[in-house]
């Protein structure tokens, strides 16, 4: 896993939307940070994916079995 913090990671790109979306930037700068937040987003991902496998992991039943259910994305529990 690359060294990014992922809530350091999360604030980092939500700063460079930001910037973008205040339209100051010239269009190769813009280009530039997009091409950034691009693959901040990308490593951003890879940790969603190894904690989902870590709850997937993580999961067992009341006899202390692994149950590999899965990890489902939609299922935000409301």
């Amino acid at each position: 896993m690359p060294d990014v913090d992922f809530d350091a990671g999360l604030k980092k790109l939500e700063e460079m939307v930001e910037q973008l979306d205040r339209g100051e930037l010239s269009l190769e700068d813009s280009l530039s940070l997009f091409e950034e937040g691009i693959k901040l987003t990308r490593t951003l991902t890879q940790y969603i994916e190894e904690a989902e496998k870590r709850i997937e992991i993580l999961s067992t039943d009341e006899n202390g079995n692994v149950i590999l259910d899965g990890f489902d994305a939609d299922d935000s529990g409301s």
